[in-house]
C-alpha cells in the first residue's frame, strides 16, 4: 500500500486533524481548511491528509461485496490505521488529534475510534455506514473516543442501490448506539445528495469536535 502525507495549517498547532483521502477530496482541500477557520473562529490547527492508493481495499475494515461497479471492498483498514499510528500519531504524543473524513474515509474513522485510544474524537461526515455488518460490530464492540459527529445528506437513502439505500436506517442506529453508551454524539442532517459539498460537510465535522 502506499500513503502520501499532506500537511495544512500549522504542523506546531496542539490541535491536530488526521484525514484520509482521494483525489476528489483533494479537490476541495483548501476550502475545508477555510471552512474549518471560519466555522472556528480561527482556531490554529494543523490539518494532515494522507491519500489512499486503493479507496475501496485501504479503507475497509473487512472484506465486502461491490454494492456499485464491480470493485469489491477490501481488508485495507488496520494497514492503513497501522501507518497512521506509526508514521504520524506515535510523533504526536502531545496533541489532541481527531480522526475524520468523508463517505468511506468517515467509516474508517469511525472503526479507527474502536481500534485505539489516541483518537479524542471522531468526524464522519456522510460516512459509508451502510457498510456490511458494520453496526453490528458497533454493537459488540467499544469505542474509545468520547466525542463523535455524524452527519449525512436528507437525500442519500432515497438512492435506488438497496445496499446504500440503508445509509439512513443504519446511521440512525448508529447514533442510539453511541449515546446509549454514553457518548456525546451528534447526528446533523444537511440538504441534497452524497455528493453536495463534501468539502463543507467535513469542515462542519471537525469543526464541531474542535468546538466542543
Amino acid at each position: 500500500m502506499n500513503y502520501r502525507i499532506l500537511t495544512y495549517g500549522d504542523p506546531d498547532a496542539d490541535m491536530l486533524l488526521l484525514q484520509m483521502v482521494d483525489d476528489h477530496d483533494l479537490e476541495g482541500i483548501d476550502r475545508e481548511i477555510a471552512y474549518i477557520r471560519e466555522l472556528t473562529g480561527g482556531k490554529n490547527f494543523c490539518l494532515k491528509a494522507v491519500k489512499v492508493s486503493n479507496w475501496n481495499k485501504d479503507l475497509s475494515p473487512w472484506p465486502a461485496p461491490a454494492v456499485f461497479g464491480k470493485e469489491d471492498f477490501g481488508d485495507g483498514a488496520g494497514e492503513s490505521l497501522k501507518f497512521l499510528l506509526t508514521n504520524i500519531v506515535s510523533e504526536s504524543a502531545c496533541k489532541t488529534i481527531y480522526i475524520g473524513g468523508y463517505s468511506l474515509a468517515g467509516l474508517f474513522a469511525i472503526w479507527a475510534g474502536f481500534q485505539t485510544d489516541r483518537f479524542a474524537g471522531i468526524a464522519a461526515a456522510s460516512p459509508s455506514v451502510w457498510f456490511p455488518h458494520f453496526t453490528e460490530y458497533m454493537h459488540e464492540n467499544s469505542l474509545h473516543a468520547d466525542k463523535i459527529y455524524l452527519s449525512l445528506g436528507d437525500r442519500e437513502e432515497n438512492t435506488r442501490n438497496p445496499v446504500m439505500a440503508q445509509v439512513g436506517n443504519k446511521i440512525r442506529e448508529c447514533n442510539e448506539i453511541l449515546n446509549g453508551a454514553g457518548k456525546e454524539c451528534v447526528l446533523e442532517w444537511n440538504k441534497g445528495n452524497h455528493f453536495k459539498e463534501p468539502d463543507l460537510r467535513t469542515a462542519k465535522a471537525f469543526a464541531w469536535l474542535m468546538s466542543h
